[in-house]
C-alpha cells in the first residue's frame, strides 16, 4: 500500500449514497492533476488529504489512485484556504467573499471563523449579519461532518449526512445509536441501509425495532407497486423472508402493531399502512355520501341546443349523452381515449352548468395537465394540490371544516390521481356539488398507490360516458391512430405518410441510439417542425443504460446548454436554462412530483439556483435541496405520467 499527500482541486463525482468520489488533486512532485478514486464522502476543494492505497490503471480513465483509507486535515496555505471557504462549504461564502476574508485573516483565516468570528466584520463588505451566517454555518458544518464519519463508519454514504443533522439537529448521532431504522425517516435512506447500520452496530437480528422497522418497509414496498394492502399471510412471508427470520416471530410484533394503530385491520386479514386504510375507507364513504344527494336537474337539451348554436360547436350523441348525464347525476365519469372528443364533452358541460348560472372548479393533478385544461376550456384551472391550498405542515387548508367553495368540480387527468390525494380532495368537497372526473382509463395507473379511476369505473356504482368514436380532425395524427391500434390489439402502422407526426427511426446499433436522438432533438425535428429545441421531449423507458434517462440528459444538456452558470451536486451539474423535474412532493415550495421547470437563475456565491414552473414565480433551491431535482430532457414514461 502506497501513501499520497495531496490538495483537492475538484470533485469531478459523488455517489451520494455509497460516497464513492472522484477528486482531481494536486500532489507535490508531481505534474498536472492527478485523479483520486474511492469512498471519501463529502471532502471540500482546498481539504489536504494524506491517502493510503495503490496506482492502477482505468481502461477508459488512465491512470488513477485508489483509496483505500483518508484522513482530511485543514488547508495551510492561503491559497487553499480560500478554496476550502470558497467552495460552497459554508452557506453565503462563495469565491468573491472567501476572497476577502482571506486577504484579510491569511492562513489564520479559519482560526478566526472558530475562535473570533466576530472579527469577520474586518473583511471589506461582511456585516454583522453575514458575520453571524457564517458562525452559525460553521457550527453545524463541523457538527455534519462528525454525522458524516459516524455515518461512513458504519456504511452509509456521506451525503446523506445533512439530512440526518437536518431532520435530527445536533442529537443525530444518539438518536441513530439508540435506534438505527430512525434511519428511514430520511428522504433517500432505505430500510436496507439503516439494517446494514444496524448490523454494524451489533443490534439483535430479531430486535423489536427491526422487525417492526421490517413489517413496516414490506407494507411500504407493497404500495410503491400500487397496492394499497396486503393479507397478513403474506406480509408475513415476504417479511420473514426479507430479514431472514422465522415468520412465527413476526405475528406478536404484527399484533403489537395493530394495538398500537400503525397498522390498520379490514376483516378477514387486509393490513394496511394507516394512511392508506383511512384514504381508502374514506374515499369509498365520500363518494357513497355525494352519490346519494340530490342532482340539480334542470333542462340540459335547450341548454345545449342554445350552445351550439352561439358557439358553433356540434355535438355526437354520446357528447349529448356526457352532458345529459353530467346535469342528472352526483358523481359521474368522462372517459375516452385520444382524438375522442373529451375536450370537446368537457366545454359543452361546463357551458351548460354556466348558462345556469352555477359556479364551476375545474383541477389536473399536474401542472402541465391543469395548464392544457385551462387553455382548451377558457377556466382558470387549477392543480389539485393548489386547489386544495396545500400548506405544510398543517396539510391542506381545504377540508371538510373548509370546503370547497362552488357548484360543480371538474377533475381531468383523473387516471393519475392516487387514493391519498383523491381522498384529500373528496374531503374538501361540499355535499351539495356535483363532482365530473374525466380521464383515459387505459393511461397509465397513478404512479402513488391505487388504481382509483379505473377502480371507480369497474365499481358500476358511479355513472359512466365512454366516447369510443375517433373524430375526422383526430384522424390525421398519426400518434392517435396507433394509440388506437394498440389498445385494440393491433400492430402500430409504421409507415410515414406526408406530414405526418409520427416517424419511426430504425437502428440497427444499440450504441448509435443516443447520437441519433441528440440529432433528432438539436437538428432534424426543429428544422421540420418548426420549433425550439426546448420544446422537445424525449420519453424513454428506464433511467440507467446508454438509452436511458441519466445518459441521454448528459448528452442533450451538452448539446442544447452550454451555460456556463452552474451548481453540481452528486455528479450533476445544474446550468442556468436547464429543464428540471421535481421528483418528489414539496409542499413549503408548493412544488410537485412530475412538475417541470427551467433553471431561470444560478447564484454560485450563495450556492442556490431558481426554478420557474410552468410560468410561475421562480422558487428557490439551496444546493443540498437539489436531490428533489433531475434533469428533464429526457424522463422516462412514468416520470412523464
Amino acid at each position: 500500500m502506497e501513501s499520497l499527500r495531496c490538495s483537492v482541486e475538484r470533485i469531478t463525482f459523488t455517489n451520494e449514497e455509497n460516497g464513492y468520489t472522484v477528486l482531481r488533486v494536486k500532489v507535490k512532485g508531481l505534474n498536472g492533476l492527478v485523479t483520486v478514486v474511492g469512498n471519501m464522502g463529502a471532502v471540500t476543494p482546498g481539504t489536504v488529504l494524506s491517502l493510503k492505497g495503490e496506482w492502477k490503471t482505468d481502461v477508459k480513465y488512465g491512470r488513477q489512485f485508489s483509496v483505500s483509507e483518508y484522513e482530511e486535515t485543514l488547508p495551510a496555505t492561503v491559497y487553499g484556504v480560500e478554496k476550502y471557504l470558497g467552495s460552497g462549504l459554508i452557506k453565503g461564502v462563495g469565491p468573491k467573499f472567501a476572497g476577502r476574508i482571506v486577504k484579510t485573516f491569511g492562513t489564520d483565516t479559519l482560526n478566526v471563523i472558530e475562535e473570533e468570528p466576530e472579527r469577520l466584520t474586518e473583511a471589506p463588505g461582511i456585516g454583522k449579519k453575514r458575520a453571524d451566517m457564517i458562525k452559525s454555518a460553521w457550527r453545524e458544518q463541523k457538527e455534519i461532518k462528525n454525522i458524516m464519519l459516524f455515518l461512513q463508519e458504519h456504511g452509509v454514504g456521506a451525503g446523506f449526512a445533512f439530512k440526518v443533522f437536518k431532520v435530527y439537529g445536533e442529537s443525530g448521532i444518539s438518536v441513530v445509536k439508540e435506534n438505527p431504522f430512525k434511519l428511514t425517516e430520511i428522504h433517500g435512506i432505505g430500510f436496507k441501509t439503516a439494517d446494514t447500520v444496524a448490523g454494524k452496530m451489533g443490534f439483535d437480528k430479531e430486535s423489536f425495532y427491526r422487525l417492526r422497522s421490517g413489517i413496516l418497509y414490506t407494507l411500504n414496498e407493497c404500495s410503491n407497486d400500487g397496492h394499497c394492502l396486503m393479507p397478513r399471510g403474506e406480509l408475513t412471508k415476504k417479511t420473514a423472508e426479507t430479514l431472514g427470520v422465522e415468520e412465527s416471530g413476526l405475528s406478536g410484533v404484527i399484533d403489537e402493531l395493530l394495538f398500537a394503530r400503525d397498522l390498520m385491520l379490514e376483516p378477514p386479514d387486509s393490513l394496511y399502512i394507516p394512511s392508506l386504510y383511512f384514504s381508502e375507507t374514506g374515499t369509498a364513504k365520500r363518494l357513497q355520501k355525494l352519490l346519494s344527494g340530490e342532482p340539480y336537474l334542470f333542462g340540459a337539451e335547450a341548454a345545449t341546443e342554445k350552445i351550439e348554436q352561439t358557439d358553433g360547436i356540434r355535438f355526437d350523441e354520446i357528447q349529448k349523452e356526457a352532458i345529459r348525464t353530467a346535469v342528472n347525476s352526483k358523481v359521474m365519469i368522462l372517459t375516452g381515449g385520444p382524438g375522442t372528443g373529451k375536450t370537446t364533452a368537457i366545454k359543452g358541460i361546463i357551458a351548460v352548468f354556466r348558462e345556469a348560472g352555477m359556479k364551476i372548479l375545474t383541477a389536473a393533478p399536474t401542472g402541465r395537465a391543469a395548464k392544457r385544461l385551462g387553455e382548451a376550456t377558457g377556466t382558470e384551472a387549477k392543480t389539485i394540490h393548489r386547489l386544495l391550498e396545500a400548506k405544510p405542515p398543517d396539510g391542506y387548508r381545504r377540508n371538510e371544516e373548509n370546503p370547497l367553495r362552488g357548484d360543480v368540480l371538474i377533475i381531468d387527468e383523473s387516471s393519475m390521481i392516487d387514493i391519498v390525494l383523491m381522498y384529500n380532495l373528496l374531503k374538501a368537497v361540499p355535499d351539495e356539488m356535483t363532482v365530473i372526473f374525466t380521464g383515459d382509463a387505459d393511461q397509465l395507473p397513478s404512479v402513488g398507490p391505487g388504481n382509483v379511476l379505473r377502480d371507480m369505473i369497474d365499481s358500476g356504482a358511479i355513472p359512466v360516458v365512454r366516447l369510443a368514436r375517433v373524430f375526422r380532425q383526430a384522424m390525421g395524427s398519426r400518434i392517435i391512430m396507433n394509440a388506437h391500434r394498440i389498445n385494440a390489439g393491433e400492430f402500430p402502422s409504421l409507415k410515414s405518410v406526408g406530414a405526418s407526426d409520427f416517424f419511426f427511426v430504425e437502428q440497427e446499433d444499440n450504441a448509435e441510439v443516443p447520437a441519433t436522438i441528440v440529432d433528432l432533438c438539436v437538428r432534424r425535428l426543429p428544422k421540420y417542425f418548426g420549433i425550439k429545441p426546448s420544446a422537445i421531449q424525449v420519453l424513454c423507458p428506464m433511467q440507467r443504460g446508454d438509452n436511458g434517462a441519466q445518459n441521454l440528459n448528459a448528452l442533450l444538456q451538452n448539446a442544447m446548454n452550454t451555460s456556463p452558470a452552474a451548481l453540481s451536486r452528486g455528479g450533476t451539474e445544474y446550468r442556468q436554462g436547464d429543464k428540471v423535474m421535481q421528483i418528489r412532493n414539496n409542499y413549503e415550495k408548493e412544488v410537485f412530483n412530475g412538475d417541470i421547470g427551467r433553471i431561470t437563475e444560478v447564484n454560485e456565491e450563495e450556492r442556490t439556483l431558481s426554478v420557474s414552473f410552468d410560468g410561475d414565480l421562480p422558487v428557490s433551491y439551496d444546493i443540498t435541496e437539489l436531490d428533489e431535482l433531475v434533469l428533464a430532457y429526457a424522463v422516462t414514461v412514468h416520470q412523464a405520467q
